[in-house]
């Protein structure tokens, strides 16, 4: 009755500390290094844990979770595979998650031979006694796709790993498995926090992603503030997508996107919205004479960067395509716009419709970059040679307007 005790308190113990750590929304790596402490103060002779989950993520396949007795806990993530590596395929998890086996548990210091699993002979070769893997489930399938597909979307994989002479004592393992659905509960609350930051983050833009997280969700909800405009578009595109296969049409669009985000994040800069075959993005990192120095300094870093893009794909015998760039400098409204059951988080007012004026002069112009008069003034001392090209009348607007352009941006 007292071991009986002693094993009951321990695991209330545990299930109210993964309770208490889930309500406070602790992230995966606090949460799980955090168990691993909590279980050798239990006493577990825990020599490493490991957890493994596929992750909802544009470029991440999944994410793994390891950790080691007196060096703590490593998180990292793994990239899309259409083939699984090897080590992957002759590992316990992957055997738990394509066989229909729900636990492995190897007693590793009683093995005259080697096991099946190339990592517990590996693991035995550093000390290890014991292992013990199995997984949780989060979602009842909804499909009747795969099994272990559904598994590998909605659940996480985890071992357990002793050094202690003799293995893990059964209230070892008791422990482990009476807590189980407690950590997956946990483990999907966070899991789903996540999720939800990196959609956000995606889809929307870290800005706006992140304002809307935070509670700016009300249709209407503007935001008046200064800011640089950047109207990004790629020349020859229509013509080229008439030419080329579908799927070519998409890998170049990406390359060429990714390039132009890719710059916009580097200078402080967030992606509003993508138009077809270009990007609206905002410079707003402080004062307007901040913001106008960040959007010209990301001017030459694109010229460059498409440049290398041109030749890696001339070089590769794929068709390349360059540039426009407009930009100006006012104030916009930022915030939630449409009906009830569609927003939009985006920018309007006289300061965007300026810039998409300014972006169409590009051809009569003969200029890819077109810089206005009040970028160029909110930016100096900018250290850019800026060169006039003329004042012109826009649409919609009462003044003329000069414009400028840098040193080296006219092309053919």
């Amino acid at each position: 009755m007292i071991a009986l005790d002693s094993e009951t308190t321990k695991s209330s113990d545990l299930i109210n500390w993964l309770v208490t750590r889930g309500l406070e929304g602790a992230d995966k790596n606090q949460l799980l290094d955090g168990y691993c402490e909590k279980l050798v103060e239990l006493g577990v002779p825990l020599m490493r844990f490991h957890a493994a989950q596929s992750a909802l993520h544009p470029v991440y396949g999944g994410t793994g979770f390891s950790w080691y007795q007196g060096q703590g806990g490593d998180f990292e993530t793994f990239e899309y595979s259409e083939e699984p590596s090897e080590m992957w395929k002759q590992s316990p998890l992957f055997a738990i998650l394509n066989d229909e086996v729900e636990v492995i548990h190897e007693r590793l210091v009683d093995q005259n031979e080697a096991s099946r699993f190339p990592l517990l002979n590996d693991l035995r070769e550093i000390g290890a006694t014991d292992y013990y893997a199995t997984g949780v489930t989060f979602d009842v399938p909804t499909h009747n796709g795969p099994k272990d597909a559904k598994k590998a979307v909605d659940g996480v994989l985890m071992s357990w790993t002793s050094d202690a002479p003799e293995g893990f004592r059964d209230g070892d393992l008791s422990l482990i498995n009476t807590a189980l659905p407690h950590l997956g509960l946990a483990l999907k609350s966070a899991s789903n926090a996540r999720v939800s930051k990196d959609l956000m983050r995606v889809y929307l833009g870290r800005d706006a992603g992140r304002r809307v997280l935070s509670g700016e969700i009300r249709r209407g909800s503007l935001q008046q503030i200064d800011a640089v405009i950047w109207n990004f578009d790629l020349e020859g595109f229509t013509s080229l997508s008439e030419e080329l296969p579908g799927a070519e049409i998409i890998d170049m669009l990406n390359d060429y996107l990714a390039v132009a985000v890719g710059v916009v994040h580097d200078n402080r800069g967030n992606i509003l919205k993508f138009m077809g075959d270009g990007l609206m993005a905002m410079f707003d990192v402080g004062e307007i004479d901040e913001d106008a120095r960040a959007a010209l300094k990301a001017v030459p870093v694109v010229q460059e960067r498409i440049a290398k893009l041109n030749a890696s794909r001339v070089a590769a015998g794929l068709p390349v395509a360059n540039f426009t760039l407009a930009l100006h400098a006012g104030e916009i409204l930022y915030g939630n716009i449409g009906s009830e059951t569609r927003l939009d988080f985006t920018v309007i007012g006289p300061a965007v419709n300026q810039t998409a004026r300014i972006a169409g002069m590009h051809r009569s112009l003969g200029q890819r970059i077109l810089i206005s008069d009040d970028v160029a003034r909110a930016a100096q001392p900018c250290g850019q040679d800026l060169i006039s090209v003329g004042r012109y009348m826009l649409r919609g607007v009462a003044e003329p307007k000069e414009l400028f352009t840098v040193y080296n941006a006219k092309g053919s």
